[in-house]
């Protein structure tokens, strides 16, 4: 396998990065695929690179992976936690173990952010991905997310 390169998102990454979250938003349904908004959010991120993280898995000078997270502060543990979202692996590369490696590389750089635990949501329907994140000792909580428009 030629070699993987896990590195932080750049600004001309964004069209692929646009790309795999329309892949992750059409299992969500949650979520609806927009070019201009995901372009949107993407740079906002990249514009703030101490709170916020975007990493991306490259093979053949290529982005096949991304994973984003973002600092917060939790009052249940009295300091900063990680939300971790978007975790999409292009389906020609899955099962390579790249989702593990950008999980990996998200966890260091909340835990040098000095994040007391890290969060990630995940579609409850997406059963492939629950049990992926279950192999890598994510537990599931007895909170829900909610949300308003």
């Amino acid at each position: 396998m030629p070699t993987l390169i896990i590195r932080r998102a750049k600004i001309t990454d964004i069209p692929r990065l646009t790309e795999l979250l329309a892949t992750l938003f059409s299992i969500e349904i949650d979520f609806k695929v927009d070019y201009s908004k995901q372009s949107k959010g993407l740079e906002m991120m990249l514009e703030d690179m101490e709170t916020r993280c975007i990493l991306v898995a490259e093979q053949h000078q290529q982005v096949v992976g991304m994973c984003t997270a973002q600092i917060l502060v939790s009052t249940a543990e009295g300091g900063s936690v990680a939300l971790v979202e978007d975790v999409v692996v292009d389906s020609s590369y899955r099962r390579l173990g790249i989702g593990k490696e950008l999980l990996i590389g998200i966890e260091s750089w909340a835990l040098e952010k000095g994040a007391k635990r890290l969060q990630l949501l995940a579609d409850k329907n997406n059963t492939v991905a629950l049990e992926f994140y279950k192999g890598m000792s994510w537990n599931i909580t007895n909170l829900i997310c909610l949300h308003k428009r």
